[in-house]
């Protein structure tokens, strides 16, 4: 099992490039089964997930290109679909497999789904696609683990989720466009990745207003057809390199990067005290001083963002003063805290929040990551301690960041990857 060694106490000067984001390329690359002719995504990000979700579209019957000349391009077919189901050994590995069900359903009328590994029906939001679909005109039974849903035509309606749901609100979106009439999304979410989802099933030919509101409306076509479409910057990716640089001090350019996604983030680091110019694709972070601690609390975009707390907390564990951390968004996003504690920090846990007092130094150990986002906050934390940090159970990154030990290596971080 791969391990990261790093070396800490290296400033970070140079350019990184940001690839495509991972929670925009999934739900696109579902986006294929709705039609019979040719898509074709640019800007793909290489990435665990995005193997598992081509591997799982291949299994259907959807023919599938991805040159080593250009691995940032897909070119996906499935007009020839032989299986309508994603089974458990793929679904397992990866939650956001659900956005097969949408597509499958509306346009050939039956889906077989497995429920996500280790989700009970009403745990997580699983339950919202359900009853969206429902509420279309799906007959829905969960037999064996798994969802089985059919319909000969969905028909629109107004759906109004019992939480705001970002797999939930593209699921049902990606069913609405092949829907009988009109269908109104009300609760919806509002990340970056749902416009951008939904620029590409209008270049496909639906029909849909409201986008990146809260209040999404779909007229239903006959048929949607190919497109060509490049997915958006990874946003989390960015605001990761912008804690990492802002943790080890330093001036780093991030080119391919969308700043108006991540507004909150950067207000925040602004506040802590980091410099941050931006223009049109292009971000530049420099720190040469101690942070000031900053306190946040997690929310649905536009809000401070779920994916950015641990990269954002292993900032706080070594600036100047206390911080207060809130999550709000899952119960157990605080697994990354005992690790930081391994490397020095001092954070204290009640309930859903965590009291960060910031600390001069981290020293280096072996730490274990526990999720795709506490990993990066483990990484982050290893640039600044002292000596040496090993980094164990990286395949979690390699679900949501593309070549990071590379990036980094590139604008001078002393790391590497021990197979």
């Amino acid at each position: 099992m791969d391990k990261l060694l790093i070396r800490g106490g290296r400033r970070l000067e140079g350019t990184v490039t940001i690839s495509g984001a991972k929670n925009a390329a999934l739900p696109e690359l579902c986006a294929a089964l709705l039609t019979a002719e040719p898509v074709e995504l640019r800007n793909v990000p290489r990435l665990h997930d995005v193997s598992t979700a081509l591997k799982l579209l291949r299994n259907m019957g959807v023919a599938i290109d991805r040159s080593e000349a250009q691995p940032d391009v897909v070119a996906l077919n499935a007009a020839a679909l032989s299986v309508l189901e994603a089974p458990y050994d793929l679904v397992k590995t990866m939650r956001a497999s659900i956005l097969v069900l949408g597509p499958l359903l509306a346009r050939f009328g039956q889906a077989r789904v497995s429920l996500p590994g280790g989700c009970a029906i009403g745990s997580r939001p699983v339950d919202q696609h359900i009853k969206g679909l429902q509420a279309m005109g799906a007959e829905i039974t969960v037999e064996h683990g798994y969802i089985v849903a059919r319909a000969a035509r969905l028909k629109g309606a107004r759906i109004t989720t019992d939480m705001v749901t970002v797999t939930g609100t593209e699921n049902l979106l990606m069913a609405a466009t092949l829907a009988e009439g009109e269908t109104v999304l009300e609760n919806a979410a509002q990340e970056p990745e749902i416009p951008d989802l939904a620029e590409m099933l209008i270049g496909m030919g639906a029909k849909i207003e409201g986008h990146g509101t809260s209040r999404i409306r779909i007229e239903g076509v006959e048929r949607l057809h190919g497109v060509a479409h490049a997915v958006i910057p990874d946003r989390i990716e960015t605001g990761t390199f912008l804690c990492a640089v802002a943790a080890a001090g330093g001036d780093v350019l991030l080119s391919h990067a969308n700043v108006h996604h991540l507004d909150t983030v950067v207000e925040k680091l602004r506040e802590a005290g980091v410099q941050i110019e931006s223009g049109d694709g292009w971000i530049r972070v420099k720190n040469h001083q101690r942070l000031r601690a900053v306190g946040f609390r997690t929310s649905e975009y536009p809000a401070f963002p779920t994916d950015m707390q641990a990269q954002f907390m292993a900032l706080n564990c070594i600036a100047e003063g206390t911080s207060v951390v809130t999550e709000t968004i899952f119960e157990n996003r605080f697994m990354h805290v005992n690790e930081l504690v391994r490397l020095g920090a001092k954070i204290e846990i009640d309930g859903h929040t965590a009291v960060v007092h910031g600390v001069s130094r981290l020293s280096g150990a072996t730490v274990m990551a526990t999720d795709l986002r506490a990993s990066a906050s483990l990484v982050i934390a290893g640039l600044v301690a002292d000596g040496e940090t090993v980094v164990d159970r990286i395949y979690h990154l390699d679900r949501g960041y593309d070549q990071m030990e590379t990036k980094l290596r590139g604008i001078g971080a002393d790391i590497e990857r021990v197979r």
